[in-house]
């Protein structure tokens, strides 16, 4: 038996099939990857998010997107689906589309158990190539724990927030927000307690 080649698709090909799609597809260097579903935790905690962003941000310049907003990053050649972003200047589209952003100021990712290892590596490496993006925040599903990473004046990433227990905040500086775990982790289940 002989194996079958591997196709490979341009930009070009993959944004026409994505945009036609049922599901939500990553692409990378040629080659088109099925996004997954997400649990009742992650889903809870992206609509916490949600939430909470809209009510700190309503009447102000920045604005959220939930994870059905594409973003692309250039330097890399990645479309992905972030689980929540957050735009505070005018925004930056791929195309006249208009369904592919270029330009988020803070991405959160709400890790699972399949993306924990991605979303801290590879991931947030290609994510530090956009110039406009300023924090990466991740949340873990399974746990109260969040981290936020901020790009300092020096252009270095490094961990400028963390949080492990439903009484602490986490800082978005940024953007001017400060959420708490309890508002964030609200109505989720059966997670564990940091020590």
């Amino acid at each position: 038996m002989t194996a079958q080649p591997q196709k490979y698709y341009s930009e070009e090909e993959y944004l026409d099939i994505e945009r036609d799609a049922d599901y939500k597809s990553e692409y990378y260097k040629g080659e088109i990857f099925a996004m997954g579903g997400a649990g009742h935790n992650h889903n809870r905690i992206v609509e916490n998010l949600t939430g909470e962003c809209y009510i700190a941000f309503k009447g102000k310049e920045c604005r959220t997107y939930s994870s059905d907003q594409r973003i692309h990053i250039p330097e890399t050649g990645l479309y992905t689906y972030p689980d929540l972003l957050i735009v505070c200047d005018k925004n930056q589209y791929l195309d006249d589309k208009k369904d592919t952003i270029l330009n988020p100021t803070v991405i959160i990712e709400v890790l699972s158990e399949s993306t924990e290892a991605y979303d801290r590596g590879q991931k947030f490496h290609f994510y530090r190539s956009i110039p406009s993006l300023q924090e990466y925040v991740l949340i873990n599903s399974r746990s109260f724990a969040a981290e936020v990473f901020r790009k300092n004046e020096d252009g270095l990433w490094v961990l400028a927030s963390e949080a492990y227990q439903l009484k602490d905040q986490l800082e978005f500086a940024s953007v001017g927000l400060t959420l708490s775990m309890e508002d964030i982790y609200a109505q989720t289940e059966d997670l564990l307690k940091s020590a």
